[in-house]
């Protein structure tokens, strides 16, 4: 645990009882904070108080008395509408912050040169944040993760000179930072998200920026340049002064990391400096991935790690859970839970690494649904569909993919395993699914993938992945 120890003995609101506001509570009360905790559900302000955390409703509270409100990065803060703790916080002049900005403080007070590396991005935040932090132990450096991906910031070891923190900060973390400093500020790509939350596409653009305006002096800004959103924000950041390292997929860079082929590069005024493959490495399957290798691979290599180094970690990188995740062959049918994707965008990425798909896809429907992944329809043999959006997917997909509505993941599981059994099998149907076979050795990738929230049916998109693993893990061998 980081006590925080520069709000001793002041008073401090917090409001949000759930994993990481119990942790935050824990931490405040280590560095001596007084602290008076709420939540709107009286089950979490009674699981606090059984905890030992002191507990009382801020409604009634004298809010001239609080140091800052410390709010879980969950709870609205300007869209659709301010949190009425929020209100009140404002009306009474009190700072609101969160717990990233409790640990950039506290580091700035007990160890301000200790290696932060913060990420952030629409997708592959979290595979990139693992990535990171497995290069770094592999690398031999002792390496700290958590934040909006693992264990809350402020649960993890504190901040040493020997040590480095890698977090991965979401948008609504980077909102209550306002001091976010990290030494390494990775910044991967912007699309549509949060839009709700944020208001517009130009706010949350500009609340992601943030993080990048915030790299401390001497430090590096890692930027995807693949899309005109980040693309700008490199600019500008390089403008101010900020050493910037370019990262792409899609283009290759004078000076940055980029992909040629299935090699990755780095590359320094023009001269490759250094290259390893990519290919074989099945945690690391896709364009997206490899646009995280390459923020990694920069990331790494401004903490300090050589590139032979880093080469070698990559390779030895197990992936994550529900991302991407390989979790099962069964003859040439490779199953894949990619249950993270939890929007078209993060969709694509999957699509885009398999040729013969036959995909699982629904869930509680985000704007936009899947209609800008038409262009990747002719990759899929057959889709299923689960969940509240099983109609309006059915309605896009129309003529140009076969599907059905299975309502529910174990029949959609059933159904994708049976048809891609018989269709691999069926040697009057092979024609296009051989020359696929030859690049991914395997006949068919059954993928859940569902380019929507879980919520409908499942309390988060883990669990989701987890029940797909589990109905996979239960299908009988061929």
């Amino acid at each position: 645990m980081i006590p925080v120890s520069f709000l001793k003995d002041r008073a401090v609101a917090l409001f949000g009882l759930g994993g990481s506001g119990l942790v935050t509570a824990r931490a405040l009360l280590a560095g001596g904070a007084a602290v008076t905790a709420w939540d709107d559900s009286p089950v979490s302000v009674e699981k606090g108080a059984a905890e030992g955390i002191p507990t009382g409703d801020l409604r009634a509270a004298d809010w001239s008395r609080f140091a800052a409100l410390v709010l879980a990065p969950g709870v609205p803060l300007t869209h659709p509408e301010p949190h009425w703790t929020v209100k009140m916080a404002l009306q009474a002049g009190v700072q609101i912050i969160g717990d990233i900005e409790l640990f950039c403080r506290e580091r700035r007070r007990v160890s301000p040169r200790s290696p932060l590396a913060a990420i952030t991005g629409t997708n592959g935040k979290s595979t990139t944040t693992a990535l990171l932090a497995h290069l770094m132990s592999a690398g031999g450096r002792d390496a700290e993760i958590g934040g909006n991906f693992g264990p809350a910031i402020l649960g993890l070891s504190p901040p040493a000179p020997g040590r480095v923190h890698v977090i991965e900060c979401s948008s609504y973390q980077i909102d209550l930072a306002p001091s976010l400093d990290p030494s390494v500020g990775i910044l991967l790509n912007l699309s549509p998200d949060h839009i709700d939350r944020h208001g517009s596409m130009e706010h949350y653009a500009q609340v992601k920026e943030r993080l990048i305006a915030g790299v401390e002096a001497g430090g590096t800004a890692v930027v995807g340049v693949d899309d005109d959103w980040s693309r700008a924000i490199a600019d500008r950041a390089e403008a101010r002064g900020t050493r910037v390292v370019r990262i792409s997929v899609q283009q290759k860079l004078a000076d940055g990391v980029f992909l040629d082929g299935t090699d990755l590069v780095e590359s320094v005024r023009g001269e490759r400096k250094f290259s390893f493959p990519l290919k074989g490495i099945g945690s690391l399957r896709g364009a997206h991935n490899a646009q995280n290798a390459a923020a990694a691979y920069a990331s790494a290599r401004a903490l300090g790690l050589a590139p032979e180094a880093i080469a070698a970690g990559m390779a030895s990188f197990p992936g994550l859970a529900h991302r991407m995740e390989q979790v099962r062959t069964l003859g040439k049918v490779l199953f894949v839970n990619d249950s993270k994707a939890t929007n078209a965008d993060a969709a694509e990425r999957a699509l885009t690494s398999f040729e013969d798909i036959f995909w699982i896809a629904g869930g509680k429907p985000k704007e936009g649904g899947i209609a800008p992944l038409k262009p990747f329809f002719p990759r899929v043999r057959k889709a299923y569909l689960i969940g509240v959006a099983a109609e309006a997917f059915a309605a896009t997909l129309g003529d140009d993919v076969p599907h059905e509505i299975c309502g529910t993941l174990d029949v959609a599981v059933a159904r994708a395993a049976e048809d891609a059994a018989k269709m691999t099998a069926d040697a009057a149907a092979t024609s296009r699914l051989q020359a696929a076979a030859t690049r991914l050795q395997t006949a068919a990738v059954v993928l859940l993938s569902p380019a929507c929230a879980s919520f409908d049916q499942y309390r988060n998109f883990e669990v989701r992945g987890d029940a797909f693993r589990a109905l996979v893990k239960a299908l009988p061998e061929v």
